[in-house]
């Protein structure tokens, strides 16, 4: 009987793996260095849980769910991006901030294929700004397919208020499939309302397809491979899932997925849904707010590889403090040793001085750190004062840190994961308690395996007699959009309904935001 889940979570240092049974326990982890290709990394704790889970489990295996850092690190390296046309429907009333104008040089430069601003595009109430010119639309990919010069590999279509009207950019989505072949990528399935900051998401959207194609490759051929049957899914930025075919089409919302599977893994494996979730890795430190079992999502534009973007991410705070952080006469940090800390450390035989030594001369030990010394070995006086001079610094950072996600609350507890929450204090002041839960160490791999998959909208209707019936078109919306990244239609709920009365237009209005979300379907 298939009853076994997998869940992997790519991290800078490690990658993670956990095997859970049909009864949500784990039965089965591994930690394995992250590689520089991640792809490595990935197979290596793959193997390990399926060496410890035994010949007889392979058939067990029922889903593989994978949280990836391969599109922000493609964004972040700028590697492997394809070249994009970047359309803009919005003529006349948009021109005076061109496409990617905030963008750094060298992403700009390894992205774009050509930018153009055309006549279309809605006003928040839904009129047309201009009817929709596709003869300008044709004449301006006919100049960026054409091979004289850089080639389009996709196109990204932005549409003026999309997220209220998306009839401008399902049209000339279905003219670029039909008359050229290329994938689109349209905004009003990836950002909220915000031109620029959707037109971002969009744009990077599109130049992650290869990189997508790459990863949901790779996965299905390590499965392949072993002889799994195992159904993939992919992690997103809000802690749910996705179908690798989803995925596919909407790479850019991998990113952030690592510190949301966190947060998701905390919550299920303490049994408390309201927390401070601190996630200590080998490079850095993540801390994010649980509300609800759920990552409390960012209020402000998030950044990535230097580009402001709107699409929904969990509010987290990271800090330059992990396990293989550098410890130096000077201060902690901010440079780590990454994944070659299990070379480079004091306390694996190396001659680097790190967070980890530092915790392990302060007496604390890694429960899960079998063989480890309770405490290191005689070392020069100036090492040692080294060490004993890291521990309260970095302790400081992380009740700074905490303090700035707390935002004065103190009644709620504190959630320690990740393979360097050992680094943490037994107490930290503004919270009511510290908890360990058991296998923190792989809380990240636990929260992709135990994730929903979902959908969401965020649109703009009338405050009017139709109000209701709109929303629960909205609704409906966001169940369908569940359903494609993976859920069962049976078990798909409305998680989360926002609505926000706009009183600056002529007509009554409200923004409407609503979640759906539900378990995998089988």
């Amino acid at each position: 009987m298939a009853d076994l889940r997998i869940g992997i979570d790519v991290g800078g240092t490690n990658t993670d793996a956990v095997a859970l049974d049909a009864d949500g326990r784990v039965i089965a982890k591994a930690k394995r260095p992250t590689t520089s290709d991640v792809t490595g990394g990935l197979r290596a704790a793959l193997d390990a849980v399926l060496e410890e889970l035994g010949d007889n489990a392979r058939d067990r295996v029922a889903r593989i769910m994978l949280g990836t850092t391969h599109a922000t690190n493609a964004i972040l390296e700028r590697r492997g991006l394809g070249r994009v046309a970047v359309l803009r429907l919005g003529a006349p009333a948009t021109t005076a901030v061109p496409p990617l104008s905030d963008w750094p040089d060298d992403l700009r430069e390894a992205v774009s294929a050509g930018e153009a601003i055309v006549p279309g595009g809605h006003y928040v109430d839904g009129r047309e700004i201009s009817p929709l010119d596709l003869g300008e639309v044709r004449r301006f990919l006919d100049g960026v397919t054409a091979g004289d010069g850089v080639t389009a590999d996709a196109v990204a279509v932005t549409s003026v208020f999309s997220p209220a009207s998306d009839e401008h950019e399902r049209l000339v989505e279905e003219l670029v499939r039909t008359e050229y072949g290329l994938p689109v990528s349209v905004s009003h399935e990836i950002g909220s309302l915000g031109l620029l900051e959707r037109e971002n998401a969009t744009v990077l959207n599109a130049a992650l397809y290869g990189v997508a194609a790459h990863v949901t490759e790779a996965l299905v051929t390590a499965l392949a491979e072993r002889g799994l049957g195992a159904r993939p899914y992919l992690a997103q930025n809000d802690g749910t899932l996705m179908t690798v075919e989803h995925a596919a089409r909407l790479p850019v919302s991998t990113i952030g997925s690592g510190p949301a599977n966190s947060l998701r893994g905390a919550a299920y494996l303490s049994g408390v849904a309201d927390a401070i979730v601190v996630d200590v890795g080998g490079t850095s430190t993540d801390l994010g707010v649980l509300a609800g079992g759920f990552p409390r999502e960012s209020a402000a534009a998030v950044e990535i590889g230097g580009v402001l973007t709107n699409f929904r991410m969990p509010d987290i705070l990271a800090i330059a403090l992990g396990g293989g952080t550098v410890v130096r006469p000077g201060g902690v940090g901010p440079d780590s040793t990454g994944y070659r800390i299990v070379d480079e450390a004091l306390v694996f035989g190396g001659t680097t001085a790190t967070m980890t030594d530092a915790a392990v001369a302060a007496g604390r030990v890694p429960r899960e750190a079998e063989g480890w010394p309770e405490r290191l070995g005689d070392m020069p006086e100036g090492i040692a004062d080294i060490l004993r001079r890291a521990v309260p610094l970095a302790d400081e950072m992380i009740i700074d840190a905490v303090d700035r996600m707390t935002l004065g609350r103190t009644d709620r507890p504190l959630v320690a994961v990740g393979g360097g929450a050992f680094l943490l204090p037994a107490r930290i002041p503004g919270v009511s308690e510290v908890i360990r839960p058991e296998h923190a160490e792989v809380a990240n791999a636990v929260g992709a395996a135990i994730a929903l998959a979902s959908g969401r909208v965020d649109t703009i209707l009338p405050a009017g007699d139709s109000r209701s019936e709109a929303i629960e078109q909205v609704k409906e919306e966001a169940r369908a959009r569940a359903v494609a990244a993976g859920a069962d239609p049976s078990g798909v709920e409305i998680v989360d309904l926002l609505e926000v009365p706009l009183s600056y237009l002529s007509e009554p209005a409200v923004r409407v935001h609503v979640k759906a979300a539900g378990p995998l379907a089988r």
